[in-house]
C-alpha cells in the first residue's frame, strides 16, 4: 500500500512529541511493507526557529528506505503568540499541500492534528486523487485553546469550531487517543462510526529500566534524595502551582527533591519561582539518547492537566514514564484516559485535578511506601510491554487503510 503522512514534525525533529509518534509509526509500517511519503516541517521546534544545519531553503526532499519526506518551512513562532502562531499554522498548511500534490497517487492520506489545518492540506489531496483522508487528532483543537483561555473572541471561536466540523466531515476516519476524545469527537459528527480509538505506543527499544544511580542523578546532586519529577512540556495546559504547594510543604525534608525537566511557554514562570526554593531542581530537555537516564532518575513522576483537557487532550509523557518502570501520581480529571490506564496497571494514583489537598495527601502516601512504589513501577513496564507498543498501534492503522481502501468503515474503534 502507498501512503501519504502529513505531520507537523518527524525525525530528526523529535523534541516534540508527534515527530516522536509519527516517526516510528512510519517506520513499523514500512516493516509491514508499506510504501509512505511523509510531508513535515524543517526541523525547529527545539529553539522555536529552523535549526541552523537545515535553514537556507524551504523546501527539501530526500529518498529513503521507506519512501520519501519532504521538509517546508515551518514558519516558527512563540506559543503564547496565537494569532501569529494560527497564521504561520495556515503558512506551513499551504506549503505541505503544494509540496503533497508533487508526489505520486497514494492509497490513503494521513494528516495529524495539531495544527488541524494539515486536515485542510489533506482533504485537498484526497480529493484531488479521489482517495480517503483519516485525520489522526493528538490534541482536540479549538477546545484545547477554548480550555486554556488562549482563543476567547466570540467570533474567532465560533469559526473554529465550524471549522473543526467541516474537518470532521471531510474525513473518512478519524482517529483519537482515548475514550475521552472519542466522546468528545464523536457528539460532533454525523457518524460515530468513523471516530476509532489507537492509543499511542512507547518505543521500549528507546525507552527501558534502568537503576536509579544515574548519571543524571550524578550531574545533579540527586544520588541521595527521593526524587519527584515532571518531565514534558512545561506549558500552559500544566498545573505547575502544585508542585510549587508541595515542594513548600516538603521544606523542611531536605530528602526530598522535586525536578522539572522540560521546556515550554510556561518556562520562565516555573523559573522565577523554583530559584527561591532550594528543593526544587529545572532543567532542559535532555537529548533523545538520554531519555532512560532522565525517566529512570525519578522515584515518582507526575502527570498534571488541568480541570476539563482531558476530553481534549491525553498527556505522552505518560507512555514514556510507564516504560521507564517507574510510578506515577497524575492530577487529571477523574475517569479520564489517564486516569483509567493508571489504575488498569497499578502503576501510581489519580486525583482531581488541581486540588491541592488531594494531591498532597497522595504525594505523602506513594512517598512513605517505597516498597510499593517499587511494585508499582514493575507493574507500569509490564502493562506496556503487553498494550502499548508500535506494532500493536502499526497494526490498528494498517487494518484500518485497508478498511478504508476497501470501502468499509471498520477499525480499531473499541480501547485495546
Amino acid at each position: 500500500m502507498n501512503l501519504l503522512f502529513l505531520c507537523p514534525h518527524f525525525e530528526p525533529d523529535l523534541h516534540a512529541a508527534t515527530g516522536e509518534v509519527m516517526s516510528r509509526l512510519v517506520h513499523s509500517l514500512a516493516e509491514r511493507g508499506h510504501r509512505i511519503d511523509v510531508v513535515t516541517s524543517l526541523p525547529w521546534y527545539h529553539r522555536h526557529m529552523v535549526e541552523p544545519e537545515w535553514s537556507g531553503r524551504p523546501w527539501r526532499k530526500e529518498t529513503t528506505e521507506f519512501g520519501s519526506i519532504i521538509r517546508v518551512w515551518p514558519f516558527p513562532t512563540n506559543k503564547t503568540n496565537v494569532p501569529a502562531r494560527a497564521l504561520g499554522f495556515v503558512g506551513f498548511t499551504a506549503l505541505v499541500a503544494g509540496a503533497a500534490l508533487t508526489l505520486p497517487k497514494p492509497d490513503v492520506v494521513l494528516a495529524m492534528s495539531p495544527p488541524i489545518f494539515l486536515a485542510d492540506a489533506a482533504s485537498t489531496v484526497a480529493r484531488r486523487w479521489g482517495v480517503p483522508f483519516v485525520f489522526n487528532v493528538q490534541d482536540i483543537f479549538p477546545d484545547v485553546a477554548i480550555e486554556l483561555g488562549a482563543l476567547n473572541n466570540p467570533k474567532v471561536v465560533a469559526w473554529a469550531k465550524k471549522h473543526e466540523r467541516s474537518v470532521y466531515r471531510r474525513a473518512e476516519a478519524i482517529t483519537v487517543l482515548s475514550q475521552d476524545q472519542a466522546d468528545n469527537v464523536r457528539a460532533k459528527v454525523d457518524d460515530p462510526e468513523k471516530v476509532h480509538i489507537i492509543q499511542n505506543f512507547v518505543d521500549l527499544d528507546r525507552v527501558h529500566v534502568v537503576d536509579r544511580a544515574t548519571d543524571y542523578r550524578r550531574r545533579h546532586g540527586l544520588l541521595d534524595k527521593t526524587v519527584v519529577m515532571y518531565s514534558g512540556n512545561v506549558g500552559l495546559s500544566q498545573s505547575f502551582d502544585l508542585v510549587r504547594a508541595a515542594a513548600d510543604a516538603y521544606a523542611d525534608r531536605p530528602d526530598v527533591h522535586f525536578v522539572i525537566n522540560g521546556e515550554g511557554a510556561a518556562r520562565n514562570e516555573v523559573d522565577q519561582w523554583a530559584a527561591t526554593r532550594a528543593n526544587v531542581l529545572v532543567t532542559d530537555f535532555a537529548p533523545r539518547e538520554a531519555v532512560s537516564d532522565v525517566l529512570g532518575s525519578a522515584d515518582l513522576h507526575l502527570v498534571l492537566l488541568k480541570e476539563g483537557l482531558s476530553r481534549s487532550s491525553t498527556p505522552s509523557k505518560l507512555y514514556g514514564i510507564l516504560a521507564a518502570g517507574r510510578p506515577l501520581l497524575a492530577s487529571i480529571d477523574e475517569g479520564s484516559e489517564v486516569a483509567v490506564i493508571v489504575d488498569q496497571a497499578g502503576a501510581g494514583t489519580s486525583v482531581p485535578p488541581e486540588d491541592v489537598r488531594a494531591f498532597l495527601d497522595a504525594l505523602g502516601d506513594l512517598l512513605n511506601d517505597p516498597v510499593e512504589l517499587d511494585e508499582m513501577g514493575e507493574r507500569a513496564r509490564w502493562f506496556v510491554e503487553r498494550c502499548l507498543t508500535p506494532e500493536v498501534q502499526a497494526e490498528a492503522y494498517e487494518k484500518l487503510f485497508f478498511a478504508m481502501v476497501s470501502g468499509g468503515s471498520g477499525g480499531p474503534n473499541d480501547r485495546p
